[in-house]
């Protein structure tokens, strides 16, 4: 059977830390002055970069893991702090280094053929946190034999994600600066508690004891 709370769960926290609403403002603006057919052929790649990038850290992140002497104990932990750290970003309204280029990767950006992959999907989409959040999606849901789940979650996403680049042009006139403000803040509300759920079952599992 189905664990449909599951795949809501990974949908929501796909959402809240890629957040499709708030980055519309942001792929318009890398994208202005660019034709609509190309503005549409860069959202494609970006929604095909995404989708292979969350497919590829949700599947082989637990196996790269021990490859390095590493439990998903241990990656969850480090992993939950790291999105915590976004979410608190998010929560006073300020863009995460984690996810987006800094001053001097924003000069090369200017010089750089195509924006799509660098830093759309990378970092901006596909940060850190997000792989560090479906490392430890992917190896709960082969823990409790919940693939279905996880695999309706992350393709109901990437599905809305995909929708949202694609609609930029008309979303971007409903969208307002206090639109996007608010969504961030609540968007960074639902990750900081994602963030300390990770923690705490990495902590549970280092100190059974306290549990």
């Amino acid at each position: 059977m189905i664990d449909f709370p599951f795949a809501v769960k990974v949908f929501m926290a796909l959402f809240a830390i890629m957040n499709p609403i708030a980055n519309v403002p942001v792929f318009l603006s890398f994208t202005q002055g660019v034709p609509d057919s190309a503005r549409r052929k860069v959202a494609t790649t970006v929604s095909i970069g995404v989708a292979i990038g969350c497919i590829l850290s949700a599947v082989a992140g637990g196996p790269l893991l021990h490859v390095f002497g590493l439990q998903v104990d241990d990656f969850r932990l480090a992993g939950g702090l790291l999105v915590l750290l976004i979410a608190l970003s998010m929560l006073h309204g300020s863009t995460s280094t984690q996810q987006a280029p800094t001053n001097d990767e924003n000069a090369a950006i200017a010089q750089a053929d195509s924006i799509a992959i660098y830093p759309l999907t990378i970092p901006l989409l596909v940060g850190p946190g997000t792989i560090a959040t479906l490392i430890v999606l992917g190896h709960s849901a082969v823990q409790d034999g919940q693939e279905i789940a996880m695999a309706l979650g992350l393709g109901a996403f990437l599905a809305v994600m995909t929708c949202a680049l694609m609609l930029a042009p008309l979303l971007g006139h409903y969208l307002s600066p206090k639109i996007t403000a608010i969504t961030q803040r609540l968007m960074g509300m639902i990750l900081a508690a994602i963030a300390m759920q990770m923690m705490v079952q990495s902590l549970q599992a280092f100190f059974p004891k306290l549990v």
